[in-house]
């Protein structure tokens, strides 16, 4: 329906139009037909027939609104004793207030969208006329009152429901948003760990037994996605259809948004600043549901095709136009951004919902719940360990069958139990979470960790992790390591399937690396060769980057999952059951170890690096349950390997917290072969090592040794020359860093890589002290304001980048310590253009600040000749080496010398 506004514009063509124009005294026509006389009536200056350039001073929209509010009161005074006005006089009346602020030039808080008709205005008490809403009296105090972070133990849902229920009885009966809003807030306001799951807690056993249907959609919107990884929804929303709904919603513009932006750098913030500043709304807004926002979000991922576009900033508009408060604002808009920033990560949900399933039920649910003034009275390891049971439960399930719309039914009708890993179990087509390894810095520590056991080495290659399902018709799926749908991008692994799968073998569920070959040689390419690789619609014909399978564990067959089986025993049956097809499907190069086999292990290590591979997977074999974990324990002889190390001298590290054991969960001992289920676990810090897979869990059982987190890898002394402001948490600092190398033969540095990782809070804060833009407040500690210190307006001419501008310039006057995996050619970066490519430059994969150089200038920093020397190190390694029985070429001479003498 067109708007007032529109129906004026489209009969201003200077035509007597057969509709007459529809002013303010219109709508009192009544009013004076019933006794008030007409020569009484005041003269609205503010009415559509007036236009703007006749009145002498303009008066601002809230004046002028609150000028019409009087007029009307005066009228209302007279004639209510006669007439009252029904609500379709209130819709009429705000119609014409719209339209009498669109004539002012002024744009409206909430404007009318095809989709969205005016609301009626909800009158003032005792008086039927058209009142303005304070945006602030609009948010929801039910909700806002409720203290969800208590403790589970004392929290009484019981007391809170009726009332909640209530209110939202009055709005549809689902759930309303302010509700999880409420969470997120208090949520957000935590570091505490135990205040952050007690809050979700509460708030999850609210919607249990006050509203089960929201809870999917509440448990989607408090993890920020609205499908499992594996099911392709995306939003598809760029930053201009949120500025474009907040500049609509809240009355900004181009100037006022981009103030508060630079402000406060993230859009939620900017959200919450602009809807406390909007005081007034001409009608309340109506209360967004856990549901509604869900579904809005649906309904913008599934909007495709002409005029989606649309589609999607309408719905944007409303959502935004609904919301009820500025926290209520904030949070959709992160959301909208897919940045939510609550510190409520998936572990955390998990743990959340088992608790809470351990204590409430939806009505007329049969399981059993625990009693909360039980629980209270027992001691801190009891509660620990009846929390531990249902906690692994529900991350069991969730790791094996990743997707809540299948795991969060299954909880409302049967709670915590076993019964979850059956109907949440390994199923084909639906990827379960991959098993990592844990870091370890170099091979003495590792060899420590697996004193006593039996260990196999693999090299790691440089590709993508694949997880590959086949069920017995022969469909075919392959899915990232982070669960993402794949099999359009390797039709020819789907291809192959077929011709690898064994006599007998009808359905699988494999794990292996997919890397880019040379189908001739089968010499390995790097990771960069795999990215240029079309992602979506390949079509055999068209495969230009040929890749083989490495695979090299076995998680599920013909029906029967492999998950409680040794490694050992998995690797057999991938290797018996299973076709090698060279240079298209093999297994990965491997052998068998003990702790005491060092100089084999180093060699075989070598060898990974020269055939251009990452490093070296490291696991264990069998389950010895007996057989407990050394790790750091003190004491501990470390296998002399330091003397052999390749490159720079080893250098001795103490134990640190992403190298500490894993613990392991207590799993049920007939599945992993043991023996002693009554005999009492010794009172040591040592845990033993099970050989079985544990999706989703990064557990020193597996271990993987690198090149770029050993201690013989290279490292660049890198010049930061520019930043970008950070986004969210890192706002107010400078995040990412550009870096440059020095170009001995012109004197300019080149820049080479940005850097955001290896750097901690307070060198961020002192970073942004360091070099000042001055165009922030000053804060203490931060270096104060309006005054620059070693930051440059505008690209200093000594300095070449061909990317995009960042926010401020750096005074060169640093030299920082920089770690990387690989060297890679770049189109962006000019660092040694012309010496590895003529138009191309060097770039760093995976950069890492380790420290400041205090001791070095910056005519002491790398230079762009040293850069691509180790460029061509890297890719001179010889693909074959290691491959003839395990012996390794000997290098000459020292790979130091040789470059600096290139």
């Amino acid at each position: 329906m067109s708007s007032p506004a529109k129906k004026r514009k489209l009969n201003s063509d200077g035509k007597q139009s057969s509709v007459p124009t529809k002013g303010l005294e219109y709508f009192f026509s009544k009013q004076r037909q019933n006794g008030t006389s007409s020569n009484t009536a005041p003269k609205h200056e503010g009415s559509v027939s007036v236009e703007p350039g006749q009145r002498d001073e303009p008066l601002t929209d809230e004046e002028f609104a609150r000028k019409l509010q009087a007029e009307w009161d005066a009228e209302v005074t007279g004639s209510s004793s006669h007439n009252t006005p029904g609500p379709q006089t209130h819709r009429d009346d705000a119609v014409a207030v719209e339209a009498s602020l669109s004539t002012r030039g002024t744009p409206l808080p909430f404007e009318p969208t095809a989709t969205q008709s005016p609301a009626p205005v909800q009158p003032s008490k005792g008086k039927s006329t058209l009142s303005l809403s304070s945006a602030a009296a609009t948010e929801d105090q039910t909700a806002s009152s409720i203290p969800l972070d208590e403790s589970p133990l004392t929290f009484d849902p019981t007391k809170y429901i009726p009332r909640l229920q209530a209110s939202w009885a009055a709005d549809g009966g689902d759930a309303t948003y302010a509700l999880l809003t409420r969470c997120f807030v208090l949520v957000n306001g935590t570091q505490s760990r135990i205040k952050i799951v007690d809050t979700l807690v509460n708030c999850i056993r609210l919607l249990i037994e006050g509203d089960p249907s929201s809870l999917l959609p509440a448990v989607w919107l408090a993890t920020n996605a609205i499908s499992p990884p594996y099911v392709s929804m995306e939003l598809g929303l760029g930053g201009s259809a949120i500025s474009k709904a907040l500049k609509q919603a809240c009355g900004l513009d181009n100037r006022a948004l981009k103030s508060l932006y630079d402000k406060l750098g993230d859009p939620g913030d900017v959200a919450f600043e602009a809807k406390k500043k909007q005081s007034f709304t001409l009608r309340k807004p109506k209360p967004l549901s856990i549901k509604g926002v869900f579904q809005s979000l649906v309904q913008i991922a599934k909007a495709q095709g002409q005029g989606s576009g649309d589609v999607k900033q309408r719905i944007v508009d409303r959502l935004l136009q609904d919301s009820r408060g500025g926290e209520e604002s904030r949070y959709i808009v992160r959301t909208l951004c897919q940045h939510l920033r609550i510190g409520a990560v998936k572990t955390t949900m998990l743990i959340a919902l088992s608790r809470a399933f351990l204590l409430s039920k939806p009505p007329g649910a049969e399981f059993l719940t625990k009693d909360p003034q039980a629980l209270a009275k027992l001691r801190k390891d009891e509660l620990a360990e009846i929390w531990a049971r249902g906690e692994e439960l529900v991350k069991a399930s969730h790791a094996r069958h990743p997707d809540y719309n299948d795991l969060i039914p299954v909880l409302l009708e049967i709670g915590i139990s076993e019964e979850l890993l059956i109907r949440c179990g390994l199923t084909l087509h639906i990827p379960l979470r991959p098993m990592l390894g844990s870091i370890t810095r170099d091979l003495s520590e590792m060899l420590t960790k697996l004193q006593g056991r039996d260990f196999a080495c693999e090299y790691k290659y440089d590709g993508q992790r694949a997880q590959v399902h086949c069920d017995s018709s022969g469909k075919v799926s392959i899915f990232s390591r982070h669960l993402e749908l794949m099999t359009d991008k390797y039709p020819d692994l789907v291809a192959l399937v077929p011709k690898i799968r064994g006599e007998g073998v009808e359905s699988f569920v494999m794990e292996g690396e997919v890397v880019a070959v040379d189908r001739a040689t089968g010499e390995l390419k790097n990771f960069q060769t795999l990215t240029n690789r079309a992602r979506k619609d390949v079509a055999i014909g068209a495969i230009s980057i040929d890749v083989c399978l490495f695979a090299f564990d076995l998680m599920y067959l013909n029906g029967q999952p492999l998950l409680d089986q040794p490694f050992r025993r998995r690797r057999d049956l991938l290797r018996s059951l299973f076709v090698e097809i060279p240079h298209h499907f093999t297994w990965v190069k491997s052998i068998d170890a003990t702790s005491q086999d060092s100089e084999s292990v180093l060699e075989f290590f070598k060898s990974a690096l020269d055939s251009k591979c990452e490093g070296i997977m490291v696991k264990t074999l069998d389950n010895l349950p007996d057989v407990e974990y050394g790790g750091h324990e003190l004491g501990a002889d470390k296998p002399a390997l330091a003397s052999k190390r390749t490159g720079s001298k080893a250098r001795r590290e103490k134990p640190t917290s992403d190298s500490a054991p894993s613990p392991v969960t207590t799993k049920d001992t007939s599945n992993s072969n043991t023996n002693n289920k009554n005999s009492p676990a010794p009172k040591t810090r040592r845990k033993p090592l099970l050989a079985t897979y544990e999706p989703d869990k990064r557990l020193d059982s597996w271990l993987k040794v690198k090149k770029d987190y050993s201690a013989s890898s290279d490292t660049l002394d890198l010049i930061p020359i520019a930043a970008w402001h950070g986004q969210g948490r890192k706002a107010r600092w400078w995040s990412p860093i550009l870096l440059a190398v020095r170009n001995d033969e012109t004197g300019c540095l080149e820049a080479v890589c940005k850097c955001m990782s290896g750097f901690t809070d307070a060198f961020y804060k002192d970073n942004r002290a360091f070099y000042d833009d001055g165009a922030r407040d000053g804060e203490e500690g931060d270096g104060g304001g309006g005054e620059r210190r070693n930051t440059h307006a505008r690209k200093p001419g000594f300095v070449e980048y061909a990317g995009g501008v960042p926010d401020v310039w750096f005074e060169p006057c640093e030299v920082w310590e920089v770690a990387f995996a690989d060297i890679t050619v770049s189109p962006t970066y000019t660092a040694a253009i012309g010496l590895a490519k003529e138009d191309r430059g060097l770039s760093l994969r995976f950069p890492r600040f380790l420290r400041k150089r205090e001791d070095k200038g910056i005519e002491e920093a790398s230079t762009s000749a040293f850069l691509a020397a180790l460029w061509r190190k890297q890719e001179a390694r010889a693909p074959q080496a290691g491959e003839q029985g395990g012996q390794v070429v000997e290098e000459n001479g020292n790979e130091e010398e040789e470059i600096m003498e290139w």
